[in-house]
């Protein structure tokens, strides 16, 4: 594949921010052209031959953003290769299994056809927004659990599948 790859995300504090540009670094090392916006931002996806799509995990459910962005794009995803990443456990449980997309990614992942989907550990840190993430933070439960080998091993099986294409 020649064309452009999106890499897209809903994340509040960052921490999903830091796994998509993450995944742009390795595409990019890899030979493709990568383009990484947060979700809110994207007006089309007509311009991608490709999109990887990431959200941020709250209380069972993809961060807003994402889902309004795949909503959204629906027709113009479902005639592209579309990759999707959670992030959000605050512990080491994305490491040591796979688990597997919410019901409402597992949803739009059969509309869509979504060629994989991974969870990877997220991040809370001092400073965080919400009062759900200052509740979290006082009962000592933050810290940064992505974990960054997996994060490029899995971007690396996105980037053959597309220069298999």
């Amino acid at each position: 594949m020649t064309g452009t790859v999106l890499v897209t995300y809903g994340t509040t504090n960052g921490s999903t921010a830091g796994i998509a540009e993450a995944v742009a670094d390795v595409l990019r090392k890899e030979g493709l052209t990568v383009e990484s916006l947060p979700a809110r931002s994207v007006a089309s996806v007509t311009p991608y031959d490709a999109v990887v799509v990431g959200g941020g995990l709250y209380a069972g459910r993809w961060h807003k953003d994402a889902r309004r962005f795949v909503r959204r794009h629906r027709a113009q995803l479902a005639e592209r290769p579309v990759w999707f990443f959670s992030s959000g456990p605050l512990d080491a449980s994305a490491s040591e299994r796979d688990i597997p997309p919410v019901r409402g990614v597992q949803r739009a992942m059969i509309r869509l056809d979504v060629q994989d989907h991974v969870t990877f550990g997220g991040r809370l840190e001092e400073g965080a927004k919400g009062r759900v993430a200052g509740m979290i933070l006082r009962s000592g439960k933050g810290g940064d659990f992505r974990d960054f080998s997996a994060i490029e091993a899995w971007a690396e099986g996105v980037a053959q599948a597309l220069t298999r294409r």
